[in-house]
């Protein structure tokens, strides 16, 4: 065999070498998944009441947000991951499966689902009018399955958006074992529409309804039946503004644990381009068993200004009768200068 066969050989080898690589590249790259991040920082000042010490009022929280998103057998598969305070660690994760017509089932480690992605719609320009505020993280917030350890289903029929949610066992948050946290079993759902399935433009509207079992903890705390929540709510904008009314419920199952109400309505107007405001009120009454109903009262106002992807925003809040104790009273003022990336 002379050199210039080898070289032809050589470069035939070559060929069908670079063919089956190309070929191995091209299969493993339809299934590759497409990573984006983002973030953003968010420098803030917090001034508490006079009953409470402030500290040092500066703080400073860093988000970083993954997701990857591809094929798979046909399918659209997705993952996101937060992660807050200079990756302290995982704040909230979601595994999505997009199905089509037939809609996406999710598993949920704390981003959102069901009735929770309802419990407060009432308009405003920075942060909800109870933020920040002590006790009130919870009192008259709906939401039976919350938003740890949830199977989540989403789909849309007709224009009404079906956002269900459920979950075995208690809501605690775990890795690949069992939770060992207590607490029964509970499912919700929230339904949301807009206004032009009626003829009103520019109207937003949303139902939900859950429940939660008391689980192993049922004879201990002596529950009749299981927690039941429920709201209703619907946003009207007009020209620059929205305003918005929400009425929930609580209705616990544990004897003489107090039934919350709630009733709440905001106005957010956008000034211009950049600058919104915003004014609303809560009133949550707390149904004692054995008492007096005492009713919890609140209000906020907020203002933010956006340039680009820098934004200022203030609000101050401020409840009495705070999470149903009768004179116990606070106040909150924040101001936020956020960057996102």
């Amino acid at each position: 065999m002379n050199k210039n066969d080898k070289g032809v050989i050589m470069d035939n080898l070559k060929k069908v070498g670079l063919t089956a690589l190309a070929g191995s590249l091209a299969a493993v790259s339809a299934h590759a998944a497409e990573m984006t991040v983002s973030g953003a920082t968010v420098l803030t000042y917090t001034s508490e009441d006079t009953s409470e010490t402030t500290g040092n009022p500066y703080g400073m929280k860093t988000n970083i947000g993954f997701t990857a998103s591809g094929d798979v057998n046909g399918y659209t598969v997705s993952y996101m991951q937060t992660s807050v305070d200079q990756f302290a660690g995982m704040s909230s994760a979601r595994l999505s499966v997009d199905m089509g017509d037939m809609g996406t089932i999710a598993f949920d480690q704390g981003s959102g689902s069901g009735l929770a992605t309802i419990d407060d719609k009432t308009p405003t320009a920075a942060e909800e009018i109870w933020d920040g505020l002590d006790g009130t993280t919870v009192g008259g917030l709906v939401g039976a399955a919350g938003n740890t350890g949830v199977f989540n289903y989403i789909n849309t029929f007709s224009g009404l958006t079906l956002n269900a949610a459920g979950r075995k066992g208690s809501g605690a948050a775990n890795s690949d074992g069992s939770s060992s946290g207590s607490g029964g079993s509970a499912m919700d759902f929230a339904l949301t529409g807009a206004g032009d399935m009626l003829g009103l433009d520019g109207l937003a509207w949303g139902v939900g309804y859950g429940t939660a079992d008391a689980g192993e903890q049922q004879n201990l705390a002596g529950a009749e039946d299981a927690d039941t929540h429920a709201t209703i709510f619907a946003n009207y904008s007009f020209g620059p503004a929205t305003f918005g009314m929400q009425k929930s419920s609580i209705d616990y199952g544990a004897n003489g644990t107090a039934s919350e109400a709630t009733d709440a309505w905001g106005l957010a107007v956008n000034v211009n381009d950049d600058i919104s405001v915003s004014y609303g009120e809560r009133d949550v009454e707390y149904g004692n068993a054995s008492g007096a109903h005492v009713t919890e009262n609140g209000e906020g106002i907020a203002i933010a200004y956006t340039m680009g992807s820098m934004k200022i925003a203030g609000n101050r809040n401020e409840v009495s009768n705070n999470d149903g104790t009768t004179g116990s009273n606070d106040q909150m003022t924040e101001i936020a200068l956020s960057f996102a990336f």
